[in-house]
């Protein structure tokens, strides 16, 4: 469909093909942290360094919407719960498909986990907006974990290639899961995924090199992208960290080289 490729090119790079999403719906499930303030500044800094796509909920749409710089895509993410939760790993749809097309969204997103007590519930909400979005063009962007009682290590690659191909096979656009120590092993994963597979950031990392290795290493393994939250948006200069990722993710640059752009 014509529309959903003019739209995922809003969302991913047309000449490498590749996109760095920086995720800001966090407010939802940890309440308004450092980096989700003032989500105007938050929102232009991430856009002047680069980023291709922004995840955010619907209510900050309008709120965040700059009216000025340069042009950033829109996810909107479908999913939420909160921390407080007596479950947290338990997503419930909090917007449709239908809202975020009438905000003017690029892409949507939704949150699974696998394992998790109500997986079943999760899959199936999965499944309903797999169809809507696949009805209106929409590209879909699919964030799956494993967490629950029978996952011991969450980044374990049996497991996440096994997330990355449930979301796949239910009809993700790109599908985003953790990354899983090292090129060799986020190599099975990209393999077992026949649709883009971009790596999640996770918590706060020591340094600037431990984020930019991890990025590198998901490039060198086949991945087309990443979708770093905190560790860009929480960063003390937080263009400049998105910059530098952005280099290795269009460029091909090396993790020296990314580096220096944060010595600027």
């Amino acid at each position: 469909m014509i529309g959903k490729q003019i739209r995922l090119e809003r969302i991913m790079d047309r000449n490498s093909g590749k996109t760095v999403i920086i995720p800001m719906d966090h407010g939802i499930s940890s309440g308004p942290i450092t980096g989700l303030i003032d989500m105007k500044k938050t929102v232009a800094e991430v856009s002047d360094g680069g980023a291709n796509a922004i995840v955010i909920h619907k209510g900050l749409v309008e709120s965040g919407h700059r009216k000025r710089g340069r042009d950033l895509g829109l996810i909107i993410h479908l999913s939420a719960s909160t921390s407080l939760s007596p479950d947290p790993n338990t997503k419930v749809l909090v917007c449709t498909v239908e809202e975020a097309l009438r905000l003017g969204a690029d892409a949507v997103s939704i949150h699974v986990n696998i394992g998790a007590d109500d997986e079943n519930e999760m899959l199936k909400d999965f499944g309903r907006v797999s169809k809507v979005a696949k009805e209106w063009g929409m590209p879909l962007l699919a964030m799956v974990y494993t967490r629950g009682q029978k996952i011991k290590n969450e980044y374990d690659s049996k497991v996440v290639k096994h997330a990355a191909r449930v979301g796949a096979e239910l009809g993700a656009d790109i599908v985003k899961v953790p990354y899983t120590g090292s090129v060799e092993s986020f190599g099975e994963v990209v393999a077992g995924c026949f649709v883009p597979v971009v790596i999640a950031g996770g918590p706060q990392m020591e340094t600037d090199r431990d984020v930019l290795v991890m990025v590198q290493g998901a490039m060198e393994a086949g991945g087309s992208g990443v979708s770093i939250g905190r560790n860009a948006f929480q960063h003390k200069k937080p263009s400049l960290i998105v910059k530098a990722i952005c280099k290795i993710v269009h460029e091909g640059a090396s993790v020296e080289d990314a580096l220096k752009v944060l010595s600027r």
